[in-house]
């Protein structure tokens, strides 16, 4: 764990009083919750009229179609985006000055940039250049740019968070550059990695409601459509919001499943990261070396 790197271990009274204040803050979210409820059912939100539409198989069948669309373009953009950068990091990693230098401002810029603007630029930006893209497309590489430069950083920190030595213990056996980084860092490097790169992806799943801004019929957008044909907008968002919870909750617990295989494979303590920045942070802390 990385915390204690930066705050010390609470003591009893520290822990009584972060007991009370979650406590306290579960009855003031329970009390939110429950004024909002009461709120929806005196405006009628709650009726059985508002909720009859999602029994009927053909909305239901409507939904899924815009779910499977969801997730056919977050599976595509995650396949490029694992790739891209999977090769911007090694190109950052480089010995060769040009490349990291291309890498380095790939990365930075597309990371700077809004992924609202990638989409419309991919979407009304590109035909004017003589390249005509469907809403599908645009939509797929405007995700795949953008989470390549975030994949990149994420995959360089994780390389960068191994100890040296074991890069060194390669060449001692005659490894090149390029063949210790594909066979001895690399596989190290991506358990450590998965947690980020699952928070990243579960990020994509959830933009390709962006989707929606240049008319591509994902499930957002037909969820607003269902809600403005029955009159029911809040219930229909509401439907939009469970599925895309449904979707991400079963993603990550398939790369649960999947670190808690690699641990026992190597007999290795779990490791807990969620981002660019605790994995910098593992960057500075002394790796232990597989036995």
């Amino acid at each position: 764990m990385t915390a204690p790197i930066f705050v010390d271990e609470l003591g009893p009274r520290g822990k009584r009083l972060t007991r009370i204040a979650s406590v306290v803050t579960v009855l003031i979210l329970a009390g939110m919750v429950a004024v909002a409820v009461s709120r929806l059912a005196d405006k009628g939100q709650l009726d059985e009229v508002k909720w009859r539409s999602f029994t009927q198989w053909v909305v239901i069948k409507y939904f899924l179609i815009g779910l499977l669309t969801t997730v056919k373009v977050a599976l595509l953009a995650m396949a490029g985006a694992i790739v891209i950068g999977g090769v911007m990091a090694l190109a950052r990693l480089a010995r060769t000055p040009p490349l990291r230098w291309l890498a380095t401002g790939y990365v930075e810029f597309f990371r700077g940039v809004p992924l609202f603007l990638l989409v419309f630029f991919a979407y009304l930006g590109l035909p004017r250049y003589g390249v005509e893209l469907s809403a599908f497309s645009a939509l797929t590489l405007a995700l795949v740019v953008y989470n390549g430069a975030v994949l990149g950083e994420i995959f360089r920190a994780g390389i960068l968070s191994l100890d040296r030595g074991q890069s060194e213990a390669a060449y001692a056996l005659g490894m090149s550059y390029w063949q210790s980084m594909l066979l001895v860092v690399i596989p190290q490097a991506a358990r450590r990695m998965i947690p980020a790169i699952v928070s990243q992806l579960v990020t994509l799943l959830k933009d390709t409601s962006l989707g929606s801004v240049i008319g591509f019929e994902e499930l957002l957008r037909r969820g607003r459509i269902n809600g403005q044909f029955f009159g029911n907008p809040l219930q229909s968002y509401f439907v939009v919001a469970c599925l895309y919870i449904v979707v991400n909750f079963t993603l990550s617990r398939l790369a649960r499943r999947l670190e808690v295989r690699q641990r026992r494979r190597y007999k290795a303590a779990p490791i807990a990261v969620t981002g660019v920045a605790d994995l910098a942070v593992l960057q500075a802390t002394p790796a232990v070396n597989p036995t």
